[in-house]
């Protein structure tokens, strides 16, 4: 595979030069379609995005990963391209369509791992306790759904609003991204923008409204893959939170691999794609 992120592309022709790179293939998802981008050759990953987003939030990590792994890349359902789910939503009802797709992608027995971001780890969490020991090895990055609130107060975000102009929508998407999702504004580039407004705007599914819950606390018990979690130091969404996370998981899984990447927010791995790449191939590497 050609480098995607040549120096000096342009964010549409970076996301143009991932579609046309990818293997794209769909399963069910209610009356359409959950759509999968497959990328490398090796032991099957999937990768499941974040709330509010798509296949995008990947885009650091996908050559450096599908140098040694298929990667079976998520659009998860009511995100992205894939088809929207009737209402009311939960995790349960989402973790079903993605299991059934990787059934149908990756057919028992075969084993797999999985890494999940955000609202793609809180349903990891439901599909390592649905699908059992097929899944290998879990890793969790800042997912929601653990009972746990955020502290401390966060600035306002901006709205994003269908008449604004595009420098309007640049800057306010700017703001939020310095709030939610990267601890260094610097790190914030056209690319970061780009995908930022293009997972926005198709996103279907109020992922708050689940991850502020619950749902992913109940089920770890029943998670056998081996369990790994990922943080940012400087989530807003984590705040000063951190150890109790941590205490929470080793309630049911004493032998966590859990890290936290020091200076980085949530979007880990985006704003530390080295460091976090590192990381995911020694943790998807345990037998």
């Amino acid at each position: 595979m050609d480098a995607l992120l040549e120096p000096g592309l342009t964010p549409v022709e970076i996301e143009r030069r991932f579609e046309e790179s990818a293997e794209r293939t769909t399963t069910p998802c209610c009356d359409g379609d959950m759509i999968w981008r497959m990328w490398g050759e090796g032991p099957p990953l999937v990768l499941l995005h974040g709330g509010y987003g798509s296949w995008r939030h990947w885009v650091k990590n996908i050559e450096t990963l599908s140098k040694t792994r298929r990667l079976y890349v998520a659009d998860n359902p009511g995100l992205g391209d894939s088809a929207s789910v009737p209402l009311p939503h939960s995790a349960e009802q989402l973790a079903g369509i993605i299991v059934e797709g990787i059934d149908r992608l990756i057919p028992a027995p075969a084993q797999f791992d999985l890494v999940g971001f955000s609202f793609g780890g809180l349903l990891g969490g439901h599909v390592g306790s649905i699908m059992g020991n097929r899944v290998r090895n879990l890793v969790v990055v800042a997912p929601g759904g653990l009972g746990i609130p955020r502290t401390g107060e966060r600035p306002p975000l901006a709205k994003i609003r269908s008449h604004m102009s595009p420098e309007e929508l640049v800057e306010a998407h700017r703001h939020n991204l310095s709030i939610i999702m990267f601890h260094d504004a610097t790190k914030i580039d056209d690319l970061a923008l780009h995908l930022q407004r293009e997972t926005v705007k198709r996103a279907r599914v109020k992922s708050p409204l689940i991850a502020r819950t619950d749902t992913l606390a109940r089920v770890l018990p029943n998670i056998k893959a081996n369990l790994n979690a990922i943080y940012g130091e400087m989530d807003d969404e984590t705040g000063t939170g951190l150890e109790r996370r941590q205490k929470l998981y080793r309630e049911s899984h004493p032998d966590i691999d859990f890290r936290v990447i020091k200076g980085a927010g949530h979007w880990v791995m985006y704003e530390t794609p080295e460091i976090f790449n590192a990381m995911i191939s020694e943790m998807i590497s345990k037998a």
